[in-house]
Parts: structure tokens; sequence; C-alpha cells
């Protein structure tokens, strides 16, 4: 990913993180998926009404889908909402699927989205990254890191 890309990703009024993911798994690649998308779906991510908590990814028949991700139904949507929490499907190139879908053939990979935003275009993206479990061990060292870092902080703003 170029600084132009991540430059307009900052700059996103959108921006719907799972912050459970980087807790819970090492990213070994990440990619930006465009996401298919019903009615009145755009206009609640727009409002930031979604959530990525306990979401993945899997295969199915070449295609990359979301699954349990949660976008709210529209307050102003009437008859035509949409369904909640529906699986959805990820725009990608069949290189990459077939890339994905050989790594999470290994043990202990996995798909995960990790960032839902809206691009330049108005359309919605979703960063997922394929994912190796952390093991119990890690994840008290990334705890650990994190006090640091804050403790490192908070002393810093002391001088």
């Amino acid at each position: 990913m170029n600084k132009e890309q991540e430059l307009l990703r900052k700059k996103s009024p959108v921006q719907i993180r799972n912050k459970k993911a980087s807790f819970e798994y090492f990213f070994v690649e990440t990619y930006t998926a465009g996401i298919v998308l019903t009615g009145t779906e755009i206009k609640s991510i727009r409002m930031g009404k979604a959530s990525l908590v306990d979401t993945f990814c899997y295969i199915n028949n070449g295609e990359i889908w979301v699954k349990g991700m949660n976008v709210s139904p529209y307050f102003y949507g009437s008859y035509n909402n949409h369904e909640a929490k529906r699986d959805r499907k990820l725009l990608l190139t069949k290189r990459e699927i077939y890339k994905l879908q050989e790594a999470t053939k290994q043990t202990g990979y996995t798909i995960v989205p990790t960032l839902l935003f809206i691009d330049s275009h108005g359309r919605a993206k979703v960063d997922i990254a394929l994912c190796r479990g952390k093991k119990e061990y890690d994840k008290r060292q990334t705890l650990k890191e994190k006090e640091d870092r804050r403790e490192m902080d908070r002393v810093m703003k002391h001088y």
C-alpha cells in the first residue's frame, strides 16, 4: 500500500475498526476489498452504524464472503430496509482469492476484516488481513507492551 492510499484512508469520514483483531491475531498480509451492498446499507455505513465485532471471512465457490458484519437498519428505510447481519460478498481479484484460499488451508490461519471505510469515490471498502492466531503468552506480551508505551507517554508529558 502506498502513502497516497494511506492518506486517503485516514481522511475517510467513516472508519469502523475491529479493535479486537489486533489483540487476537498476528497480521500476516493485508488486502483492501470492495464490498457488495444492497439498498440502504451504504447509508447506514456512512452514518457509522456498522460493527466488525466477531466477524470473519470465508471462501465459497471462488468468492470471498464476510460473515457476522452488523450493519444496522437505516432509520428512514421503511419497508425496503436491509437485513442487519447477512453475509456480504467481498470483491477481490481471482489471484488474491486463490492466494488467500491456499493460505487458510494451513492450520491456525484465518481471514479477518480489520477496517471498514469509505474511499475517495464514496464506495465502502474493507481492509481484510490474513491472520495467524496468537497464543495466550503472546496476548500477555501485547498487553505488557501497550502498558509500557502508555507509561512512557505519561512520564514524557511531565518533562
